[in-house]
């Protein structure tokens, strides 16, 4: 079955960078794009960035252009995002996905940016 399990997350200092991972299984990895979305309590959740089966093309949200990068390691089954100069609007639980036969979501990796 599908799994990703994501890592990373932590307590962060505004302009700090931490890097998560999602593992991911279950499925053949380098035939599907991933994503990493955020949820904050009561707001919906949103698109953070977007990375596709080849690596080649990628899109942020436009709050994280330039801060954040995201990619791929198809040999071990992981999408990085990197994340730099963080702020306290970036705190959030981060959240890995991607769509095989149906869309599939990991628990998440809690991030807070804060002094």
């Amino acid at each position: 079955q599908v799994q990703l399990v994501e890592s990373g997350g932590g307590l962060v200092q505004p302009g700090g960078s931490l890097r998560l991972s999602c593992a991911a299984s279950g499925f053949t990895f380098r035939d599907h794009a991933m994503s990493w979305f955020r949820q904050v309590p009561g707001k919906e959740r949103e698109s953070v960035a977007i990375i596709n089966n080849i690596g080649t093309w990628t899109r942020y949200l436009d709050s994280v252009k330039g801060r954040f990068t995201i990619h791929r390691d198809d040999s071990k089954s992981i999408v990085y995002l990197q994340m730099n100069n963080l702020k306290p609007e970036d705190t959030a639980l981060y959240i890995c996905s991607t769509d095989v036969d149906q869309r599939y979501w990991g628990r998440g990796t809690q991030v807070t940016v804060s002094s």
